[in-house]
């Protein structure tokens, strides 16, 4: 008799997980603070926001090939998680549902209408005990949100179907403009760029869509504004949510930090942009997808980024500075060389999931440009990559070693609003991409010949 019953349980367990390669849950939490607040992206705001253009979120996938073998994707729309955040929210994670460090993935928007994240960036603005006090609090809710949306798609686990595919959308620019002073944030539109919209399309085993992960290589900085919103991304959202009622669209941005939107500058433009994008990953959607299967593999790692040589004597004179974000770096970096902390170097994470030979994402730390992206799916062509930026934590800018060189905002006058001691050395290419080969190696994928 309990051999008939565990036949039977054997026999149900099939029907409900037929045609199914995964199990996928989803979840979303609305993470739009209470007003008014102080947004963070540009240091020329002067006041909290007052207003909400759009509501920002957090969303969150979990695909289960097994009980033991569960990758989290977690999307949010802010300017980018901080290291106390993603590692407080991994812990969490692991010690509540035993998913490990190299499974969990999240990524910001990086909109430049989103809230402060203390004390990420702390330097670009001076605000009061109160602000202060609002912003820390939001940051550990921010924390609570994220794993409570984990824990809510786990719940929402069902059999599902993972399809991906690629398209395209052009209206990212890259903004490296080479000048006879030098290189300025501007507009240069013979300039590289991953103009890749990459999709992952969710669907029940009859085909019934159920969820949308997709990306694109570009800031999200139409708006100056005192509005929150996510920017083109939070408007190419909200798009594909109206076209697929009851669908869960989340998008992750890649390797954009030297790209912005053209043109920008207006609510009107925002839209447009995140129209475009809704558009292209529509085109994807109705079109011939590939199978995702499993198994799953993952790895993660931390490589030490070596700053350019600098001296105290060098802060203590950015002290008498007249531009007081230089003012407010020197301090930060002052006080810590005074306390005898190592400042040379930076510990920095990436991460890499493969399912199969079908996809392989690659989760590349801070504001990573689109060089890495290019240098990748260039190295890797018989891969199906997924390249994302602003990946666990936004720390500041990754520079290949050529824009190193070439100086300029990214790898240079960014570092002031960071508070980074300064540039990282010409090596910090060649360091990331080693460990991204060995991460790669470890989870199966090969150079391409």
């Amino acid at each position: 008799m309990k051999k008939q019953f565990f036949i039977f349980v054997l026999f149900l367990f099939s029907l409900t997980t037929l045609g199914a390669d995964f199990k996928v849950g989803l979840a979303s939490k609305v993470i739009t603070p209470e007003l008014p607040f102080w947004m963070t992206g540009f240091g020329s705001r002067t006041r909290p926001a007052d207003k909400v253009l759009h509501d920002l979120w957090a969303k969150a996938m979990v695909i289960e090939e097994s009980p033991s073998s569960r990758v989290v994707i977690v999307t949010t729309d802010i300017l980018g998680l901080s290291r106390e955040i993603t590692e407080a929210v991994a812990n969490r994670v692991n010690q509540k549902y035993g998913i490990k460090r190299s499974e969990i993935l999240l990524n910001s928007s990086h909109t430049h209408s989103g809230p402060v994240i203390w004390p990420a960036l702390d330097g670009l603005f001076n605000l009061n005990q109160e602000d202060q006090q609002k912003a820390a609090r939001y940051s550990a809710k921010l924390t609570d949100d994220i794993v409570e949306i984990i824990g809510t798609a786990i719940k929402n686990l069902a059999p599902m179907n993972i399809f991906s595919g690629h398209g395209s959308a052009e209206f990212a620019m890259n903004r490296r403009e080479y000048t006879p002073k030098g290189v300025i944030n501007g507009k240069n539109p013979n300039g590289i760029g991953d103009h890749d919209v990459p999709v992952l399309k969710i669907t029940t085993p009859e085909g019934e869509l159920k969820g949308i992960l997709f990306g694109y290589a570009c800031h999200n900085t139409n708006l100056s504004i005192y509005e929150f919103s996510g920017d083109y991304a939070g408007f190419a959202q909200i798009e594909l949510q109206k076209a697929y009622p009851g669908v869960t669209a989340m998008f992750f941005i890649g390797c954009g930090a030297d790209q912005n939107p053209q043109p920008r500058g207006t609510v009107e433009l925002a839209t447009q942009h995140g129209q475009e994008l809704a558009t292209a990953v529509e085109k994807v959607l109705s079109g011939n997808l590939s199978p995702v299967r499993p198994p799953i593999r993952t790895a993660y790692e931390t490589v030490d980024l070596e700053f350019a040589p600098f001296t105290l004597e060098s802060f203590q004179k950015d002290l008498l500075s007249s531009d007081k974000f230089i003012v407010n770096r020197a301090k930060v970096m002052v006080n810590a060389l005074n306390k005898g902390w190592d400042l040379s170097k930076y510990r920095y994470p990436l991460q890499v999931i493969r399912f199969n030979k079908d996809l392989t994402i690659l989760g590349m730390a801070g504001e990573t440009v689109s060089g890495y992206s290019l240098k990748m799916k260039k190295e890797y062509s018989k891969e199906n990559l997924f390249v994302m930026g602003y990946c666990n934590e936004v720390m500041c800018y990754i520079p290949t070693k050529q824009i190193v060189q070439e100086g300029g905002y990214e790898p240079v006058s960014s570092m002031i609003y960071y508070d980074m001691p300064g540039p990282f050395a010409e090596n910090v290419e060649d360091k990331i991409t080693t460990t991204l080969h060995s991460l790669m190696k470890q989870v199966g994928a090969k150079v391409s010949k």
